[in-house]
């Protein structure tokens, strides 16, 4: 929901339907704005939304800043079992911060991003959880402290759930010290200590998604000052590899768990009927050649948007053609 603007009310839900049936392409599932205009200050139309479509409600790109916004949040999804998704990060700080706080930054000369700022504001929100025992979904989890916390929630019977992006299993914040923009993203990247703990949190099955955080972004604003440049990275075309890179090879998990992480469980999370190859179920299949090595060139993604900071990188493992409904809307270049 983080657009201009907001996916805040019915109306623009049932718009990004239209414009994704008008595609074709693959399946669109919208997750509304929590607050209106993602301001944090008053609840969106949010049984509104659900009756267009919508299958969460998250105010991306920033953190439901507000205790008792968040409180009423969490008690009104209850209604439509549907999960908030909050982007963890207390705005008081964070301030003006481009990459993670620390020595690294320090070093650099570049403003920090505290990262209790993505701890605090969990441990908030799961106290929350419990009074309300509203189902909320972390996204982008980042730092060592956000998935023990998920851990514990989950020990404790809460209705919790998160997700983990490529780059924060494969990077680490000294990535900044070349400052080339595409090393930019919200959350940052934080330091090995922080990377390995994600990496446990798969394998001991705390972290339940594997996304993207897809954030595609013209060439010319990636071409500013690291202080100037917008946050993200684009990620749909290089997600497979990565996550072979940083899972598979090490011997983190297999490729069983690997597809379920990336298909099952988020379906789960969002109460999809997807998923599976079961019978009866949608003809939505990715057709996989994981034994594929090949480099990632920029120049040949199909996006508009060049933002990858894996450009170079030798990867194995590629989505060779998609399947949408029954019908074939993708295949690799042969």
């Amino acid at each position: 929901p983080n657009t201009t603007p907001a996916l805040d009310d019915e109306t623009a839900i049932e718009f990004v339907y239209r414009q994704a049936d008008r595609a074709g392409l693959c399946n669109v599932y919208p997750v509304g704005a929590v607050t209106k205009e993602r301001r944090g200050e008053e609840l969106a139309e949010m049984g509104q939304m659900v009756r267009a479509g919508a299958v969460g409600f998250s105010d991306d790109g920033r953190g439901v800043g507000g205790t008792g916004v968040m409180f009423r949040a969490l008690q009104y999804v209850r209604m439509f079992d549907k999960p908030i998704v909050q982007h963890c990060e207390d705005a008081g700080l964070v301030g003006g911060g481009v990459m993670n706080g620390g020595a690294t930054a320090t070093r650099l000369g570049l403003p920090g991003m505290n990262p209790i700022a993505e701890d605090l504001m969990l441990q908030r929100d799961l106290t929350l959880v419990e009074q309300t025992r509203g189902r909320y979904h972390v996204a982008h989890v980042s730092t060592a402290r956000a998935v023990d916390l998920v851990r514990q929630a989950k020990a404790a019977g809460l209705p919790v759930t998160c997700e983990v992006c490529p780059h924060h299993l494969l990077l680490t914040e000294e990535a900044c010290s070349t400052y080339d923009t595409n090393f930019k993203m919200n959350p940052p990247l934080r330091t090995q200590r922080d990377v390995d703990a994600c990496r446990r949190g798969i394998a001991d099955g705390t972290i339940d998604c594997l996304v993207t955080d897809h954030a595609p972004h013209a060439q010319q604003d990636k071409d500013l000052e690291f202080l100037d440049a917008p946050f993200g990275i684009i990620g749909l075309e290089t997600a497979l590899p990565l996550y072979v890179k940083a899972l598979i090879e090490p011997g983190l998990i297999d490729w069983p768990t690997l597809i379920e992480r990336l298909t099952i469980r988020p379906a789960r999370v969002l109460s999809l009927p997807k998923g599976t190859l079961a019978p009866g179920a949608d003809a939505d299949v990715t057709i996989i050649d994981p034994d594929a090595e090949w480099t990632i060139d920029v120049r040949q993604f199909r996006s508009k948007s060049r933002n990858c900071p894996f450009d170079g990188w030798t990867v194995r493992g590629r989505a060779v053609a998609t399947i949408v409904g029954g019908q074939i809307k993708h295949q690799e270049r042969t």
